[in-house]
């Protein structure tokens, strides 16, 4: 049992630690190329913006790819 859970902590931190990663890049550079709107977006909103984009990073990464511009 113990190794299930060491195994599933692994991968939760994984992937928080991914989705920290690609939330820096998408934040500041990624989400002006997906929405244009965000160029003109204040640094309070970005920051806002943060916490939910490490939780949905798969989703973001597909949809960065989509754009054509990553």
């Amino acid at each position: 049992m113990e190794l299930a859970i060491t195994i599933f902590l692994s991968i939760l931190a994984f992937y928080f630690v991914m989705g920290l990663l690609f939330g820096l890049y998408f934040i500041f550079l990624g989400a002006a190329k997906v929405d244009p709107l965000m160029c003109d977006s204040k640094n309070i909103v970005r920051l806002l913006l943060f916490p939910g984009t490490i939780v949905t990073w798969p989703f973001l990464l597909v949809k960065l790819f989509k754009s054509g511009t990553a």
